[in-house]
């Protein structure tokens, strides 16, 4: 006989005697691949409520802060920043995740969040510039934190998005040594 053994335990009035059930590899591995498959339906859909997360999350943070920017400090900050990139921390550790378990990668969304982050930092700031600073203080005079906090934010997502790339090419590096 091939295949894996089982070793079952089946209480008989003796004692406990061990009994063998023969697996064929064929259906252990048809069995785990449709598990496996299940839980990859399962997080991608997981996923994509994620994604919608982080999505709202930026357009939410970016917009409080434009509306801090814009009046001069006049709204108190969103002070939701460390919060967002938590957020979409998690969504990027989850997004590879799924990598890893060989979910093939269709689409790029995740990019988008670093694109809107530098352009939306840089257009405040060219602002600013033109305004020869105009944005930096309040009315009253006061410094403001908001390009500051901006710029932060922006090197922060940044940061998720490089960590992402690199565990891409580890995983790139650990299947080329394997010979996948």
């Amino acid at each position: 006989m091939t295949g894996y053994g089982v070793v079952v335990a089946r209480t008989l009035r003796e004692g406990v005697a061990p009994v063998r059930i023969w697996v064929s590899r064929k259906n252990m591995k048809e069995k785990e691949l449709s598990k496996m498959n299940e839980i990859r339906k399962i997080e991608k859909a997981v996923n994509a409520k994620l994604f919608l997360i982080c999505s709202l999350t930026t357009f939410l943070l970016m917009g409080t802060i434009a509306i801090e920017f814009f009046t001069r400090g006049n709204f108190p900050p969103s002070q939701m920043n460390i919060f967002y990139v938590g957020v979409l921390l998690i969504y990027s550790l989850h997004k590879e995740m799924l990598r890893w378990m060989g979910e093939k990668e269709k689409e790029r969304k995740g990019e988008w969040f670093l694109y809107a982050w530098i352009i939306f930092a840089v257009s405040l700031s060219f602002i600013n510039f033109i305004t020869k600073g105009y944005f930096s203080f309040s009315e009253e005079g006061h410094p403001l934190n908001t390009l500051a906090e901006v710029h932060t934010t922006a090197l922060e997502v940044g940061a998720v998005f490089l960590s992402t790339r690199f565990s891409k090419m580890l995983r790139f590096c650990f299947k080329r040594k394997k010979g996948l």
